[in-house]
């Protein structure tokens, strides 16, 4: 157990900063003196953010977090999330798609919602549900589930991301009937034909039962993340929303933080912003470390005394493209 925690640092992850994004040439430099790495494969960000921090990784009930996290209550039942996916027919696989960007509608995935409650529920102890852009799965008994969400699958080929080993019949069987309860559905039809893709699947992934609250030593959030959110109800630590800069995280809190922008926002002002509060914040001493998490894999650990590599000006990794 993490009996305490530096409270002189800072975790943040941030809007992706590779292929050119960063323009600001002061800021790339400061950047590229620090410990610049690519994490070799994407990774869930509540794993990443549990990485920096030391924290213990939940064996289970992820989506039953992420509950908590929407809903400020612990979920007392078991629970997967059933997020929208598009799984396109290639030659000799299936190519997953993460249907976050553009994503799909809440009131979309109500309808879609509401369908697989009608047509899969009644009898076999299952329970489809909606909150807000969220879909869920609650059962009566477990079954296997992927342990990882969606987009940590996106562009790939989604077998090895699937349960594996006793127990899975349940959910390959559930899996079949989703798929055919939703092939032709209304909803699906209408966003072919708007250009966009069909949810012919769910993603069905951290299944599980919530964990018993209790008190553990945890740095203040800031984050509209449902996950991060629910893990740190779950450890009674303290939460609120991205206020919207990292100085305005500053300003709130008396020490070290964890601060996520917004999931959605790449833009490079913000970005940039966000850098500038964070060197100034390292400068002046007040902070001992700082941890980046970008989005699109980078992670750059900071120190003041990086400051003396003055011949890193231009770090490759910046320069290259990586996928989010």
């Amino acid at each position: 157990m993490n009996e305490s925690y530096d409270k002189s640092a800072i975790v943040a992850v941030l809007p992706p900063v590779s292929g050119g994004r960063l323009r600001n040439k002061s800021l790339r430099a400061w950047l590229s003196r620090s410990d610049l790495v690519k994490i070799p494969a994407a990774e869930e960000l509540l794993s990443r953010v549990l990485q920096v921090l030391h924290l213990p990784y939940p064996e289970q009930g992820l989506a039953a977090l992420r509950m908590w996290g929407q809903t400020g209550d612990r979920p007392t039942t078991w629970i997967a999330a059933a997020d929208p996916v598009y799984l396109e027919p290639r030659l000799d696989h299936l190519c997953l798609h993460a249907l976050r960007r553009p994503g799909v509608a809440t009131s979309e995935l109500q309808g879609l919602i509401d369908h697989l409650q009608a047509t899969l529920a009644d009898d076999n102890g299952f329970g489809f549900a909606r909150l807000r852009s969220y879909g869920y799965l609650s059962a009566k008994t477990s079954i296997s589930t992927a342990d990882v969400p969606a987009y940590v699958v996106d562009q790939q080929v989604p077998d090895e991301f699937l349960p594996s080993g006793d127990g899975t019949a349940t959910y390959r069987n559930l899996l079949g009937e989703i798929e055919m309860a939703l092939h032709e559905h209304e909803i699906n039809l209408q966003r072919v034909e708007q250009g966009q893709h069909a949810v012919n699947s769910l993603w069905l992934w951290g299944g599980g039962v919530a964990p018993e609250q209790q008190t553990r030593p945890q740095p203040p959030l800031f984050s509209d993340d449902a996950l991060l959110t629910g893990y740190w109800h779950a450890a009674t630590g303290v939460t609120a929303a991205w206020p919207g800069s990292i100085a305005a995280c500053m300003d709130a809190s008396v020490a070290g933080f964890v601060a996520e922008t917004p999931e959605f926002d790449d833009s490079p002002e913000l970005l940039e912003a966000c850098l500038h509060d964070l060197r100034t914040a390292v400068r002046s001493g007040r902070y001992s470390r700082v941890s980046l998490l970008f989005r699109d894999g980078l992670r750059a650990d900071v120190r003041r005394a990086h400051a003396l590599r003055f011949w890193r000006r231009n770090s490759p990794l910046l320069a290259q493209r990586l996928s989010p």
